[in-house]
């Protein structure tokens, strides 16, 4: 191979593979021993949620969806259910380049999950996800979009399990776009409900 060649062909690997790697998402979930797996659920907006526009119900349609792989029946918001999902979603923007040490963002769910030893490993704190992205040109920014999901008995407002999911996406990205972040998000942190508890997971 000539070197010409050799070189085009060295240069193609690195943007090659950041354009097809998509990256993770970090996943943790809190559960009582024994979850509800069946059921009707509404799916409301969590107390709080910063954005109840439209990019908030493609989250709640996204999180519905998922509910009913799991095995729920999903009813319209307000309508009578056994359990009812509160869905809190939030996007931040930092700059991506070699220096992003004031990178970590941090969200807490409220609430706590089953009195009496439902939870292990505690409640949730601040956890930081940050992936870097290195491209050529001038640098974008990266998106972080996080999801936060409680499910609770209506008759009681117990929470059975609660979760939360963070990616990060290139601005203008595919990925990045507030349909696939949230089929991305809830499909990650739904998906094996219930998933073990306290323990945070990264799923591709």
């Amino acid at each position: 191979m000539s070197k010409p060649v050799l070189l085009a062909a060295l240069l193609a690997l690195p943007l090659s593979a950041c354009a097809t790697a998509a990256p993770p998402v970090e996943v943790t979930r809190f559960h009582v021993a024994e979850p509800a797996r069946s059921g009707t659920v509404a799916v409301e907006e969590m107390p709080g949620n910063p954005d109840v526009s439209l990019e908030f119900r493609t989250y709640a349609d996204a999180v519905a969806g998922e509910l009913q792989r799991a095995g729920f029946t999903p009813v319209a918001a307000g309508s009578p259910s056994d359990y009812v999902a509160t869905v809190r979603f939030a996007r931040s923007f930092r700059p991506s380049g070699p220096d992003r040490s004031d990178r970590p963002v941090s969200v807490g769910v409220g609430g706590g999950i089953g009195s009496g030893g439902g939870r292990r490993g505690g409640s949730f704190g601040g956890l930081g996800v940050g992936i870097g992205i290195n491209l050529s040109g001038k640098p974008k920014d990266i998106v972080t979009s996080q999801l936060q999901v409680q499910l609770r008995r209506r008759s009681d407002s117990a929470a059975i399990w609660e979760g939360r999911a963070t990616t990060d996406a290139r601005q203008g990205s595919p990925a990045a776009q507030p349909v696939a972040a949230a089929q991305k998000l809830a499909a990650a942190l739904i998906g094996g409900y219930p998933g073990e508890s306290g323990r945070t997971i990264s799923v591709k």
